[in-house]
């Protein structure tokens, strides 16, 4: 298994020993980027908190550790689609 297909549907933030989605919560999809294919809990997130993206830290974007990738909403679904990186 690749490191693309290992990330894929596993949870941002999420301990490596338990990694997917919980019942009763919400999640958007990352699209693109570094953190492409991995779930964003937006479960206490209102469309206002995410309609001028969201910086989410990751070691393996543009910056490496302590960057950030930028995802804003792509439509109406639950879709994050990859803005560029951020210091």
């Amino acid at each position: 298994m690749d490191e693309l297909e290992f990330m894929r549907g596993r949870v941002y933030g999420a301990d490596h020993d338990d990694p997917g989605p919980r019942d009763g919560r919400v999640y958007a999809e990352l699209s693109g980027g570094p953190l492409d294919g991995l779930l964003l809990d937006v479960t206490d997130r209102t469309p206002a908190d995410l309609a001028d993206g969201i910086g989410l830290r990751t070691e393996i974007g543009r910056y490496g550790p302590g960057g950030r990738a930028v995802y804003v909403p792509r439509g109406p679904g639950r879709v994050l689609e990859w803005r560029g990186d951020l210091p």
